[in-house]
C-alpha cells in the first residue's frame, strides 16, 4: 500500500513543481544571438516578441531575423497575398517550412509579410488610435476642438475598421464652422492580393452646406505592392450617393462610379505616411465627379504615442447652391494608439 502511494506521489511530483511554459519560439538573428520566448506578431517590418524575464515586449526588426523557429500557429500573409496558417521552421537562412498538420510549405523568409495568433483573444486582434485637439484665445471667445480616430479588427479572412474625424470651431461674432466624416470598411479576402470592399461613409461640413452625404459603396481591390516596406493597391466600384443640404429643402441622390489607390509607407524610421484619393464620376448626373483625398503623416513617440500631421480634402464640381466647390481641413495632433 505504502508503495504505491509513494509511487503515485513520485509520478505525481513533476506535475506539480514543474512550472508552466509559454510556448517556445526561437529567433536567430544575423549576428548569432537567440532569443527564446513567444512570438506575439508581426506586422509592418516589426516583430514583437514576448519574454518571461522582461515585463514589455521587445520589437524587433524582421529583417534582423536570420532564422524562426516556432511552436506557435499564425495566420501568415506573404507579398503575393497568399495566406496560411502553420508554425514557422526555417530550413536555412534563406528559407522557412510553414507546417500545417502533416503537411508543410517552403517559402522565402522574406515574403512573409504578416504574422498573427490564430489563437490570439479578441484584444489582440483590435487596434485603434484617438488624436485630441483643443484651443481657447480670450479675443472673441475663439474655441477650436478636434478629434481623429480609428478602430479596426483582423481576423483570418477579413478586416473591419471605423473612423471618426470631427473639427469645430466658434467664435462669439461669426457662426460656428464644423466639420464631421466617418466611415465603416469591411475587407474580405481572396486569393492573389484581392479583396471585396463593402464600404459606409458620412460628411457633413459648413463650408458646402452639406448637412449630411452618405456614400455606400462595393468594389474590389487588390494591393499591387505588399512588403514590409510598402503596401499600395488599387480599387474600383460602384456606389450610392445620398445627399442632405442645409441650404436646400430637397434631397440629391445619385448613382457614381469609384476608382482610387492607397500608399502606406511604414518602414522610415520613426516616420509613417498614408496616403489615398478616390475619384467619384456621376453615372446619374450629366457631368459631375467628386474627389476625396487624405494624407497622414505620423511620428511615433516612445509609450505608443504620436504626433500627427493630416490633411484632407473635399472636393465636387456641383456642390449646393452657394457652397465651395471644395472643402479641406489641415490638422495637427497629439495621439495614442492601441
Amino acid at each position: 500500500m505504502l508503495a504505491g502511494m509513494s509511487m503515485f506521489f513520485l509520478m505525481l511530483c513533476p506535475l506539480i513543481i514543474s512550472p508552466t511554459y509559454a510556448q517556445l519560439d526561437s529567433l536567430i538573428f544575423r549576428n548569432g544571438d537567440r532569443l527564446i520566448g513567444e512570438v506575439k506578431e508581426m506586422d509592418k517590418g516589426v516583430l514583437t516578441f514576448e519574454t518571461d524575464y522582461s515585463d514589455s515586449d521587445f520589437k524587433i526588426a524582421w529583417n534582423e531575423i536570420d532564422r524562426v523557429y516556432t511552436e506557435t500557429y499564425f495566420l501568415i500573409t506573404l507579398t503575393d497575398g497568399s495566406r496560411y496558417n502553420g508554425s514557422i521552421f526555417s530550413t536555412d537562412s534563406v528559407n522557412v517550412n510553414i507546417i500545417q498538420g502533416d503537411a508543410f510549405e517552403n517559402i522565402p523568409l522574406r515574403t512573409i509579410v504578416f504574422l498573427k495568433s490564430v489563437d490570439a483573444d479578441f484584444w489582440s486582434k483590435f487596434y485603434a488610435s484617438l488624436d485630441l485637439g483643443y484651443s481657447l484665445t480670450k479675443a472673441n471667445q475663439l474655441q477650436q476642438f478636434s478629434v481623429r480616430s480609428t478602430f479596426g479588427y483582423l481576423a483570418a479572412r477579413w478586416s473591419a475598421d471605423a473612423s471618426y474625424n470631427n473639427v469645430y470651431s466658434s467664435r462669439e461674432d461669426t457662426k460656428a464652422v464644423r466639420r464631421i466624416d466617418a466611415n465603416i470598411t469591411y475587407r474580405f479576402f481572396l486569393p492573389n492580393d484581392y479583396y471585396l470592399l463593402p464600404q459606409v461613409s458620412w460628411l457633413s461640413n459648413t463650408e458646402q452646406n452639406l448637412a449630411l452625404r452618405t456614400t455606400s459603396k462595393l468594389g474590389l481591390g487588390k494591393y499591387l505592392i505588399h512588403t514590409n516596406h510598402t503596401y499600395w493597391g488599387v480599387q474600383a466600384g460602384v456606389s450610392f450617393n445620398n445627399e442632405d443640404f442645409s441650404s436646400e429643402t430637397t434631397t440629391r441622390r445619385s448613382g457614381e462610379g469609384f476608382i482610387g489607390t492607397e500608399l502606406n509607407m511604414y518602414d522610415i524610421g520613426d516616420l509613417n505616411l498614408l496616403t489615398n484619393i478616390v475619384a467619384y464620376p456621376s453615372l446619374t448626373e450629366s457631368g459631375r465627379w467628386r474627389i476625396d483625398y487624405t494624407f497622414d503623416f505620423k511620428y511615433d513617440l516612445p509609450l505608443d504615442f504620436y504626433i500627427n500631421l493630416g490633411f484632407t480634402l473635399n472636393y465636387d464640381n456641383q456642390p449646393a447652391d452657394n457652397a465651395s466647390t471644395t472643402d479641406y481641413v489641415i490638422q495637427t495632433s497629439f495621439g495614442w494608439e492601441l
